[in-house]
């Protein structure tokens, strides 16, 4: 998959919905979606924020990953903008923000500051969920080498993700959200990766979820970066009609991964 025909997809696929629909989908006086955020796990929600409804999802990150003889730590802040265009399509703007990482290796420190790269997107909302079918939607993404030397990637890296969302009785809930990756590696050599999230949830009191789940970021060779995975813990709590609180720490599960994780954000829609 060349980076410039998965730019060419992701201007598509809004555009053809928007026709589809004749340009008229859920105004802003029709009811919008149930509110529901990308985050903090991994695994994407399936729902779209509502034709003319604009969404915040920001964040501070923390990461520490030990090896022999060193330490890096690093801080960021998370960010997704999300822009309903449609009834079921949304665009997308993410990026990891400011970063800090401060290294430590053989006794010698080091501390670099920057921004990272910028994602653009479109979500299109396939289907509700009904009976044992699930609620289905798909992401087409391109990561784009936009941050400071230190933080960004190689090259265009577009994206594909199909996310299917289950609601079981008791509040219980399953996600699931296998995708594949466009991706260049340090040495310049393009390269196809894969990725797998599986996330189970559950709403403990009104607004109040928590979730456990599995994390494949990357599927790759070791020469390409090898494995990122991780298993993540937390909860997000809506203490408003369209405001969120979240948090979640993650484990490395390989080599390639950082030791450890955790993030707390905030998320708003308007």
């Amino acid at each position: 998959m060349k980076p410039w025909i998965a730019c060419i997809g992701l201007l598509a696929v809004p555009l053809a919905v928007w026709a589809e629909e004749g340009g008229n989908g859920r105004g802003k006086d029709e009811a919008s979606p149930e509110f529901a955020t990308d985050r903090p796990d991994y695994v994407e929600s399936s729902d779209v924020v509502g034709r003319g409804r604009f969404q915040i999802e920001t964040s501070v990150a923390w990461e520490r990953d030990r090896s022999d003889g060193g330490e890096e730590r690093t801080w960021s802040t998370p960010t997704l903008l999300r822009l309903g265009i449609a009834q079921d399509v949304e665009l997308r703007l993410e990026t990891e923000g400011w970063q800090q990482r401060h290294t430590t290796e053989d006794g010698v420190s080091d501390t670099q500051s920057g921004t990272g790269d910028l994602s653009a997107g479109v979500k299109w909302h396939m289907a509700d969920g009904e009976g044992t079918m699930p609620s289905l939607a798909t992401l087409l993404h391109v990561d784009f080498p936009a941050g400071e030397h230190e933080f960004n990637g190689h090259g265009l890296r577009p994206s594909l993700r199909v996310v299917a969302e289950w609601e079981f009785a008791d509040g219980w809930g399953l996600g699931l959200m296998p995708g594949v990756i466009s991706n260049t590696d340090d040495a310049g050599d393009r390269f196809t990766g894969w990725s797998f999230g599986a996330v189970l949830g559950k709403e403990v009191i009104e607004g109040v979820r928590v979730f456990g789940e599995f994390a494949g970021e990357q599927f790759a060779a070791q020469r390409h970066g090898g494995n990122v995975m991780t298993f993540d813990l937390g909860a997000g709590w809506v203490f408003a009609p369209d405001m969120q609180l979240d948090f979640a720490m993650s484990r490395g599960l390989s080599d390639a991964t950082p030791d450890w994780a955790a993030t707390v954000g905030f998320s708003v829609r308007f």
